[in-house]
């Protein structure tokens, strides 16, 4: 009850600094300190996002950008598991494959984009390519860190009771590694948010990253800020989930 109660005191008083903020902000522009046309106030933000949903556009759009995320982030996630397993299960396989990675991984997500494009044109499947790029780096490097990183005494338990490979892998291993797992997870969803947005910036007719470009082209600042805001709050929602899945998944381990 007690961390409950501290819980809840403590998401109040993390509220208090974006209020001030919007505060100040509505006061500012009210008193013409700022250029409205660049910053406009939070109510016409307010006003803007009543409308859009009311015409269901945010709506639709969000959906959208929510299903090209999910699509490439399962991808993402299954190929950066599976790929940090057996590159942490085998250090020859690593070193093998070590510098092709170590050329691939710094390059931007958002220089895929147009590559993609050129090759498979404008439509989802260079979208959710992308994504899945974005989500499987983080996801890999912390499964195989976590593969790698499982306690020797584990392994050696298992050998005692003569355990065969998989059995050591799946039962062993995969649980150990699960911290590190949900924290690639974690990363490689705010990874797959931005390259969503990203993509939809350069080549989409619908999703918020769609919606930030219209936007913009029509001079319409109010809509594209609700855009910007709505991709903070979904990732910090989706981010929120993931937590919440994994602290489940440790209480039942």
């Amino acid at each position: 009850m007690k961390k409950k109660k501290k819980f809840e005191d403590m998401f109040l008083a993390s509220l208090i600094i974006p209020i001030i903020l919007i505060i100040l902000w509505q006061l500012a522009a009210n008193g013409g300190m700022i250029n409205i046309q660049l910053f406009p106030s939070p109510a016409k933000i307010w006003q803007a996002f009543v409308k859009s949903v009311g015409n269901g556009n945010l709506q639709a759009n969000i959906l959208v950008s929510l299903r090209r995320v999910l699509i490439g982030y399962i991808y993402g996630a299954v190929l950066g598991i599976v790929v940090g397993v057996v590159f942490g299960l085998s250090k020859k396989t690593y070193r093998l494959f070590s510098f092709l990675l170590e050329i691939l991984r710094p390059i931007p997500i958002i220089a895929w984009v147009p590559v993609l494009i050129m090759i498979l044109g404008i439509g989802e499947l260079s979208k959710i390519i992308v994504i899945m790029i974005g989500s499987f780096w983080s996801i890999f490097l912390n499964t195989y860190d976590g593969i790698r990183s499982v306690d020797t005494r584990y392994l050696e338990v298992a050998d005692m009771f003569m355990k065969t490979k998989r059995e050591t892998v799946c039962n062993v291993m995969l649980p150990a590694a699960l911290p590190s797992i949900f924290t690639g997870l974690r990363i490689g969803i705010g990874s797959a948010w931005i390259s969503v947005i990203g993509a939809e910036l350069i080549a989409s007719s619908a999703g918020l990253g769609y919606m930030i470009s219209y936007s913009r082209e029509m001079a319409q600042p109010a809509n594209m800020y609700v855009s910007v805001l709505m991709i903070g709050i979904i990732g910090f929602l989706l981010n929120t989930i993931l937590k919440f899945i994994e602290t489940r998944m440790e209480w039942k381990r």
